[in-house]
């Protein structure tokens, strides 16, 4: 879940030892022909309160591909939806609209993992910067150890929300079903569905329960966040180089953001794959549940969601671009307004 698990953490340059000392409006210098404003300059409470606005914003346009990507995954073989858009058309028919946003409420609390994530890549970079000025090496290490971070907050709230997904129309693909309100007959409400799924889960499984999965996702977000930062650098860098040199920063930065996602999504799709079997299924063996779908579903089985995955991801990572370079303009400290330049 990429805007998920990877929240809206963007952009950073590295310091060059020779700015230290020099006025911080200095350091507001130009790599590889993209300008970059340092973490040190922005005043923190403007950044974490717009940044919490702008993530629940990004996130409920693009829920809905989050949701068909995960039943897209849990499926066995094309049993309820032939692909990406199939399944769109077919939860809005007979879900309608709240369908496509079933568990959405629940996976807003991931928002926390993102704040984490970002402080935890900024200090980690900035340590690693002590050891190596390799910006590949820091990008690896400070991703990686985000990401670490971050899961081990999403993977509980995930487990329940997947879960959440897969009612309706997909019920038959999870172990749980809600149970209905005996004055309606019908599914209790939001919350209501939520407690009652915890308690399922801790009753069948305990408090591992809510852990299910949790290797399987860092074996999947730990690689797509190191993945994602040095194709992102390397991508910017080689769109510097072709782009004209009055063209736009934000455009540069717009165009490698969702080609390093897209790469990144390609790469770490087959243990997404597994992770999210593991986590809706209650399966406990990763070897055994990757054996399984290549058994059952042979190759194409480590492709699926793929599409729904990239359609998610791609405009996330443009819309997270955009809009983080402006969260960190509207962020600056007063002081500094002026100096920056797109």
């Amino acid at each position: 879940m990429l805007l998920t698990k990877c929240s809206f953490s963007l952009t950073f340059s590295d310091r060059n030892p020779s700015d230290e000392g020099t006025p911080t409006a200095g350091r507001m210098r130009q790599k590889r022909n993209i300008q970059i404003i340092e973490w040190e300059d922005l005043d923190k409470r403007k950044f974490y309160s717009f940044g919490v606005f702008m993530t629940v914003s990004i996130r409920a346009i693009l829920y809905p591909a989050t949701l068909i990507r995960t039943r897209l995954q849990v499926q066995r073989g094309k049993s309820l939806y032939s692909g990406t858009f199939d399944a769109f058309i077919k939860i809005l028919r007979v879900e309608g609209i709240r369908g496509l946003y079933r568990g959405f409420m629940v996976n807003n609390f991931t928002l926390i993992s993102g704040q984490a994530y970002i402080t935890t890549y900024e200090v980690v970079r900035k340590y690693a910067s002590q050891y190596s000025q390799d910006n590949t090496v820091k990008s690896l290490v400070a991703g990686g150890s985000a990401s670490l971070v971050a899961q081990s907050i999403t993977v509980p709230i995930d487990v329940v929300s997947q879960h959440l997904m897969m009612q309706g129309q997909g019920e038959h693909l999870t172990r749980f079903r809600l149970k209905s309100n005996t004055d309606t007959g019908k599914p209790k409400k939001v919350f209501g569905q939520t407690r009652n799924l915890i308690a399922q889960i801790f009753a069948a499984d305990g408090f591992r329960g809510f852990y299910r999965g949790y290797v399987a996702s860092l074996l999947t977000y730990i690689p797509n966040s190191a993945v994602w930062w040095p194709f992102y650098h390397f991508y910017a860098e080689q769109l510097s180089k072709l782009a004209p040199s009055n063209c736009p920063h934000l455009i540069l930065q717009a165009m490698a953001g969702p080609l390093a996602a897209a790469t990144a999504s390609t790469v770490t799709n087959p243990m997404d794959v597994v992770r999210a079997r593991v986590q809706v299924e209650g399966r406990t063996s990763i070897i055994e549940t990757f054996r399984q779908l290549i058994k059952e579903e042979r190759f194409w089985g480590l492709t699926k969601g793929l599409s729904a995955r990239i359609i998610s991801s791609t405009p996330t990572a443009i819309v997270m671009v955009v809009g983080y370079e402006t969260l960190k303009k509207l962020s600056l400290r007063p002081e500094l307004v002026d100096s920056r330049h797109w």
